[in-house]
């Protein structure tokens, strides 16, 4: 059967969806396919032992990106199974101690949404999920405000997925390191691109290995310690001793090795990748100039990478189907994009229901877009605009 590829004219800008794995990765995963191949478990031969070592060299790798001890890490098949375990995993300390408050945002990712929303249904938790305003932002003292002494758990997201705009989570981490409220951050988006934030004093830290170059199914979960204690999580699966008994299941030596090898990849040339994803915004909003749009969100506080927009007068689904052939983007989370209701992101930001159903999502490593031009796109958006007039 012959393959068919994409069109590679098309300048693919939805890398908030997943990005392409890093050839220098895929060839580190080949190898742990089908040479080093043993199970990390494997005691009583040297393909087990080489297995096991290399997952622990990468396990101490993932823990210095986040200023984490080495035992802290646990491996998962990514964020959403990462934000699973730390927020159902709690549960049964807040039913133990009579803490079942959790204070959250409502422009979270629905792997943070729907476990809360199931402890609330089904277990009798209280959760306050607090909406941003138009700057996309949660501010650190609304949350604050929301903190009880029965409250278990504060879970905010690092960067929003749809907005790109930075959430206050390290000022977050000072703050309720002094009380007895613990702090969930998911950074499937903001890992490795927003470091210092994710070495502040965060409980637990979800990461995804397909935002940065690794394969999809992997990611990792970092437990932090509060001095000599370990955070108060209980498994949500069975099955086996591995990880801490948190994630039962044989290790994917490959898939860990690939996410290791591409965060080293990504840490290395950060600061480079920021500058060069700042001049894509600044050429592609330059371009735009000549459209009739907003931004939404704050750019004063976002990753250089993330863009949302709607354009005046434009239906968002329309428009992806009329520059299909120029640019890969999306309307918000690839989770919930099969829907067309309006994001629950930009309405939960108090946007205009218009402005909200029409947001679109360009998202980009600049490595991948260097032959982008922009002013083909924003003649090909100004010539579908109705006259403003």
């Amino acid at each position: 059967m012959a393959r068919e590829w994409v069109n590679a004219v098309v300048a693919y800008l939805d890398v908030a969806a997943t990005t392409r794995v890093d050839p220098r990765v895929a060839e580190v995963v080949l190898h742990w396919m089908t040479e080093d191949f043993g199970n990390a478990g494997s005691r009583t031969h040297e393909y087990g032992a080489r297995a096991k070592k290399a997952v622990q060299e990468a396990r101490m790798f993932l823990a210095s990106t986040v200023g984490a001890k080495t035992e802290e890490v646990i491996f998962t098949s990514g964020a959403t199974e990462s934000n699973n375990i730390a927020l159902l995993g709690m549960a049964p300390y807040g039913e133990k101690t009579g803490r079942k408050h959790i204070v959250t945002s409502a422009i979270e990712h629905k792997a943070v949404i729907e476990p809360l929303l199931h402890l609330q249904e089904a277990r009798g938790f209280e959760i306050d999920f607090l909406e941003p305003g138009t700057s996309g932002r949660i501010s650190r003292e609304a949350v604050l405000e929301k903190v009880r002494p029965d409250t278990l758990l504060v879970s905010l997201m690092h960067v929003n997925n749809e907005t790109g705009v930075i959430q206050p989570v390290a000022e977050l981490a000072q703050e309720l390191r002094q009380t007895s409220t613990f702090l969930h951050v998911d950074a499937a988006q903001g890992y490795g691109k927003v470091p210092q934030d994710l070495k502040a004093p965060i409980d637990l830290i979800s990461i995804s290995g397909h935002k940065v170059g690794a394969p999809k199914g992997v990611g990792a979960l970092v437990t932090r310690r509060r001095g000599w204690n370990k955070a108060p999580l209980e498994p949500i699966m069975f099955g086996g001793g591995q990880e801490r008994k948190l994630r039962p299941g044989t290790l994917p030596v490959a898939l860990i090795m690939g996410l290791y090898e591409a965060a080293k990849i990504f840490q290395e040339n950060r600061s480079r990748w920021e500058h060069d994803a700042m001049q894509t915004r600044e050429r592609l909003l330059a371009a735009l100039g000549k459209t009739r749009f907003q931004i939404n969100g704050d750019a004063d506080h976002s990753v250089p990478h993330i863009l949302n927009v709607t354009f005046d007068g434009l239906n968002a689904e329309a428009l992806i189907v009329r520059i299909k052939d120029q640019v890969a983007v999306a309307t918000g989370s690839a989770c919930t994009s099969a829907s067309y209701t309006p994001s629950h992101v930009l309405t939960a930001m108090g946007l205009p229901e218009e402005v909200a159903a029409n947001g679109l999502r360009f998202s980009w490593f600049p490595s991948q877009v260097a032959d982008f031009d922009p002013e083909d796109l924003a003649e090909t958006i100004a010539h579908m605009q109705p006259d403003a007039s």
